[in-house]
Formats: C-alpha cells, structure tokens, sequence
C-alpha cells in the first residue's frame, strides 16, 4: 500500500500544511536532497514500467531513486495526496551537442496551481531546486539561475544562465498529461542504441552545498562552485562508492 506518511519520512518532511508555495517549496528541496536522480536499472538490471505501485517500492522502500518519469510520476501523486492541483507536462529536452530538441515525451515536469501557476521538478537532475512562478518567473539558488521564457504562445523554455547567455533545458507546453502517455518514450530510453541512458550509469544527488555524481567512470563532487573529479578505477570501485556516499549497495 502506498502511504504519504512514508514518504514523507522518506523526505525529511516532519509536518503536512495546506497548500502554499512556502510547502511546495520545502516538499521539492527536501526532495532533491534525499532522493537521488539514477538509471542503474538501464540497461540491464531491471525494467523500468510506469506503474505507482511499483515506482513507490523502489524509490520509498527500498530507498533507490529514479529518472525522470518515476521521480516526477510519483512527486506528481504526493503533491495530489497533499491536496495541490497538479497536473504533469511533456518537455522536450534540448540536446546541446547536436542543437535540437528530443521528441514529444522526451522528459515529465509539473505545473501546479496555486495563487500563480509553477514549475516544479524533481527529475532533471542539476537543476531548479525551488518553484518557478509562471510564465516569466526566474529563481537563483546554489545550482545556478533559471528563467521561463515564452517563446510562442503554446510553448515554453525552461533556461539556465551561462556566462552572458540563457541555455535552453527543455522545452514545455501546458497540455495535461497522464502518466501512460510516457510510456512509449519510458520504453524508447531503456531500448533504442541511441538512448543516452544504455551508454552510462550515473547516480547524482542534490547537497546543501552542491552536488554528487557518480558514474561509471568518475566520482564528482561540487561543493560552493568548486568540483573536484575523480577518474574511477573500474566496477568494483563504482560499487564501493555507491555504497559509501549514498547507502546503496546493489548485486553487480
């Protein structure tokens, strides 16, 4: 059975309060800080199938985390269960090297209603770690500067500031979606030789201070804008520092 209250636990959340952007706000950091964005399951540990039973045992009882559409599939169920109005979003993330956005249901993200519309995420990674006010709010925090930008009037950027330049995420309309409309790209990540996620393992979690990465070939560690990058010697050494920065300890 599904319980917010373990979630809640999960997170680091001690109290429900209604509905506000003060909550929502406490609700997404607490999140990026205990609950980590990984694809160890792809390509060859285990299926990932968007089912909420199934996502929440993971990343709740067995204290895994998750990509995109499991992470953000089930903060879209909490925030519900809290009493928000909340509705999932189709992205398209900009791919920098080939300059072109991914297709329809590339990445999930969440809008919620309150006073204002706001962006919120829990599944991009290094990202936005509080709400973005809509359709042209920004946010500053230890992660970066973030804005929306309405670039037509169906479609939305998410954008990160680098140097003098604002560098497109993704890009987002407001259509409503369902958790099964991603599953044809759920499918497409774990399957297809192009997919980013069959050519790495990568685990990363949000700090107070910054961000760890672990890959399959390196351990970074950013801490006040300043990163220290360590080359891995292999998989015995990736399985060791999974178990030692973030408690997990998986069969290789």
């Amino acid at each position: 059975m599904m319980e917010v209250k373990h979630y809640l636990d999960r997170i680091g959340i001690k109290e429900i309060k209604n509905p506000s952007l003060e909550f929502l706000t406490e609700l997404q950091n607490r999140h990026l800080l205990t609950i980590p964005f990984e694809d160890l399951d792809i390509p060859n540990r285990a299926r990932i199938v968007l089912d909420l039973a199934r996502i929440y045992n993971k990343i709740i009882l067995t204290k895994r985390g998750g990509f995109c559409y499991e992470l953000n599939g089930l903060f879209h169920w909490l925030l519900t269960q809290l009493g928000f109005r909340v509705v999932m979003l189709s992205a398209r993330v900009y791919n920098h090297n080939r300059q072109e956005l991914g297709p329809e249901f590339d990445h999930m993200t969440i809008l919620v209603h309150l006073d204002h519309d706001y962006l919120t995420d829990v599944g991009f990674g290094d990202s936005f770690r509080q709400p973005i006010k809509m359709p042209d709010g920004e946010v500053r925090d230890i992660s970066g500067h973030y804005r929306i930008a309405k670039i037509s009037e169906d479609n939305f950027e998410l954008q990160r500031e680098d140097g003098n330049d604002w560098k497109t995420q993704h890009q987002f309309t407001l259509i409503p979606r369902g958790l099964s409309d991603y599953n044809a790209m759920c499918d497409f990540q774990q399957d297809a030789p192009n997919s980013s996620f069959r050519i790495r393992n990568a685990y990363t979690i949000a700090t107070p201070n910054g961000r760890i990465t672990l890959s399959d070939l390196s351990l970074t560690v950013t801490e006040n804008g300043k990163k220290t990058k360590a080359e891995l010697s292999g998989e015995q050494e990736f399985y060791s520092l999974l178990e030692k920065y973030f408690g997990i300890k998986l069969e290789r």
